[in-house]
C-alpha cells in the first residue's frame, strides 16, 4: 500500500506597505517548491492555534511583529505530494524593519507586478485575491441604458473598481452598444465584466467575463476560454460548481444565494453556516451574493470570503 501524501496547514501572510506594495521571500532550494518567491509564513505546530503560528513564523522570519491582521483568503491545495490548506491574512501594520533573518532574500512588488513573479501554483488564488477589491457591483435590472450608463459611472467616481454589467432587460445590441461606451470611458481603477457569449468578450479585450451556471458547465473540460490576463468569473450555487470554476481556471465566484434576494425572492437561500463551509473548501476567491449589504462585509470576510456581491446593496438607492 502506498504511502498517503503528507499534508500541512500553513499560515500565510500577505505584508501589505502604505504604498501598497506586498511583501516576498524566496524559498530556500532545498524546500519543497524551491528557489520560488513566496508569501512569507509556515507551518502551524500541532495544536498552534493559526493566527499564533502566523506570528511566530514572521517574527522567526523578518524580525517584525505583527499589530493589524485581518483574514484574506482560505486555500486547501493538493500538490502531488503534498496536502497544504493555506490560510492567509493581510498584514497592514507591524513594528520593526522586515530583514531576511533566514538568510532569504526579500523585495516589495506592486500588485500588478505578482503576475509576472515566479510563485508556488498554491498562490495564484492568494495573488487575485490580493488584487481584487472587497465589493462586487452588479448592476439593477433595469430597462434605461442612459440610467445604467450614469449610475455604473457614478459608481466608479465614488470608488467601485469591480462591476458586472447585468441587464436581462437590454435587447443584445442595446447591451453591447452600452458595453462599448462603458468600456471607452470607465477609468482604468475599474473593470467591467459583461455577460454574454464568448464571440462578443472576444471581441471587447478590455473587459472581463461573468459566466452563468450553464455556461460554467458547459465549459467542463475545456481550456479556460479568456487569456490569463482578463477577468474571468462565474455564478455558482454549490460546490460542484465551485469545482468547476476552480477547474476552468476562473479568477474568482460568486456563490448566491447566500440569503434571500428580492432579485430571486424564490429561491432557496443557502443560509451563513453553508456558505461559509463552501466558501473554505473553495480553491478560489469567493463574493457571497444574495441579500448581501455592506454592513456584511465584516462578517464576510471573516468568514472566508472576498467580500460581497450585491445589487441593491451597493446601487445608489436614487437611481433604483
Amino acid at each position: 500500500m502506498s504511502a498517503l501524501p503528507k499534508s500541512v496547514h500553513v499560515a500565510v501572510a500577505v505584508i501589505t506597505a502604505a504604498d501598497g506594495k506586498i511583501l516576498l521571500t524566496r524559498r530556500a532550494s532545498d524546500k519543497h517548491q524551491g528557489g520560488l518567491w513566496e508569501f512569507p509564513g509556515g507551518k502551524c505546530e500541532p495544536g498552534e492555534p493559526v493566527r499564533a503560528a502566523l506570528a511566530r513564523e514572521i517574527r522567526e522570519e523578518l524580525d517584525i511583529e505583527i499589530t493589524t491582521v485581518e483574514p484574506l483568503i482560505s486555500i486547501p491545495y493538493q500538490y502531488p505530494d503534498l496536502h497544504v490548506l493555506l490560510e492567509v491574512f493581510r498584514v497592514t501594520s507591524f513594528t520593526g524593519k522586515p530583514r531576511g533573518a533566514e538568510g532569504q532574500p526579500m523585495q516589495w512588488v506592486t500588485p500588478g507586478q505578482l503576475d509576472e513573479i515566479p510563485l508556488p501554483a498554491a498562490n495564484r488564488p492568494i495573488v487575485r485575491a490580493i488584487q481584487l477589491p472587497q465589493q462586487y457591483l452588479v448592476t439593477p435590472d433595469l430597462s434605461d441604458s442612459r440610467q445604467l450608463y450614469q449610475g455604473v459611472m457614478a459608481a466608479a467616481a465614488g470608488g467601485s473598481r469591480l462591476i458586472q454589467l447585468r441587464t436581462p432587460q437590454l435587447e443584445r445590441a442595446d447591451y453591447l452598444k452600452l458595453a462599448d461606451r462603458l468600456l471607452a470611458d470607465l477609468p482604468d481603477t475599474a473593470m467591467l465584466l459583461l455577460k454574454g457569449e464568448l464571440p462578443d468578450l472576444l471581441t471587447r479585450p478590455q473587459a472581463g467575463w461573468h459566466l452563468t451556471s450553464a455556461q460554467l458547465r458547459a465549459f467542463a473540460g475545456q481550456e479556460r476560454p479568456l487569456p490569463a490576463n482578463r477577468w474571468l468569473a462565474a455564478s455558482c450555487h454549490d460546490a460542484e460548481e465551485l469545482a468547476l470554476a476552480q477547474a476552468l481556471g476562473c479568477d474568482f465566484a460568486t456563490l448566491s444565494p447566500v440569503q434571500p434576494t428580492a432579485s430571486h425572492p424564490d429561491a432557496p437561500a443557502l443560509g451563513l453556516e453553508l456558505a461559509t463551509k463552501l466558501t473554505a473548501a473553495a480553491q478560489l476567491p469567493v463574493f457571497w451574493l444574495g441579500g448581501m449589504q455592506a454592513s456584511d462585509l465584516e462578517h464576510v470576510c471573516a468568514s472566508g470570503g472576498q467580500g460581497i456581491a450585491a445589487i441593491r446593496g451597493l446601487w445608489e438607492a436614487e437611481l433604483l
